[in-house]
């Protein structure tokens, strides 16, 4: 926001609320938000923000990180022209499966089965499982959901990965998983399961790997909205905001856990290596 001429404390003021992957709290922390009668909202994920909609149809909102389509989730009419008070950035999250289970099977010669952390109860994260189980269908890879709901139910979760036999695990940055990055990054390492992404830091926690649109350029496209509403633009009239670039991390420190070589036609492409 400093690009823009805006300094928190002194031109600005950020209200923040943090549901902790709960999505029990959206609605009531929405509510808390909109009662402060703010400018405009940012949220962060699908879920919080059909919360913040129904909370409020006048205040604008920004999507910050939209990984599910938000036409088909009703909260814009199209990218082009939202409608409403929504608009903001997708980072197609959903939509990149293919290119992630690419990078697996690079990863993993022979790739045949690989297990995916589900939160049942999510809907984007269930769109992540709907999207990979097809992209794998096509190339004869097997996917075999771990439904949670809980934190609680983690370990038993990568128990039943590690028993199952299967030769990886894709963890969608949704929900409570974004909340456990560090525990679930552990989990994988000690079932010997290289742990595939969606969120750079994910890979910094211990994800073998991680392949997303560049949050930097997410970032600054989010701040640039906040602007411009901020002036008087209307959510309506701004496009959906989509990445144009990606970012691939490589964790060698976890590599070296499991007892990989990572692939130097991979390592050769990697936007940052973590060492």
């Amino acid at each position: 926001m400093r690009d823009h001429g805006y300094i928190e404390g002194e031109n600005l003021v950020i209200e923040v609320r943090d549901a902790m992957g709960r999505p029990d709290r959206f609605a009531p922390l929405a509510a808390e938000l909109v009662a402060l009668k703010p400018d405009c909202i940012v949220v962060m994920g699908v879920e919080p923000t059909q919360a913040a909609k129904r909370a409020t149809t006048t205040i604008p909102i920004i999507m910050g990180n939209a990984d599910d389509d938000p036409v088909r989730r009703g909260l814009i009419a199209s990218f082009a022209r939202p409608g409403g008070n929504v608009t903001g950035v997708t980072n197609i999250g959903a939509d990149l499966a293919s290119k992630r289970l690419e990078l697996l099977r690079e990863l993993i010669p022979g790739l045949s089965q690989a297990a995916m952390l589900w939160l049942s109860d999510v809907d984007t994260s269930t769109a992540h499982l709907r999207n990979t189980e097809a992209a794998a269908a096509t190339i004869g890879v097997r996917i075999e959901p771990l439904p949670i709901r809980s934190a609680e139910e983690l370990d038993d979760a990568f128990r039943k990965a590690a028993e199952s036999r299967v030769q990886a695990i894709i963890v969608p940055a949704v929900g409570l998983a974004n909340v456990y990055q560090q525990r679930i990054a552990d989990l994988a390492i000690a079932a010997r399961l290289p742990l595939m992404t969606n969120n750079t830091p994910f890979a910094v926690a211990g994800a073998l790997i991680s392949y997303d649109g560049d949050r930097r350029e997410r970032h600054r496209q989010v701040a640039g909205y906040v602007s411009r509403i901020l002036t008087g633009a209307n959510p309506s009239d701004l496009p959906i905001q989509q990445p144009a670039h990606f970012e691939l991390v490589l964790n060698l420190k976890t590599a070296k856990a499991l007892g990989l070589t990572i692939p130097q036609s991979l390592l050769q492409r990697a936007d940052a290596v973590i060492e």
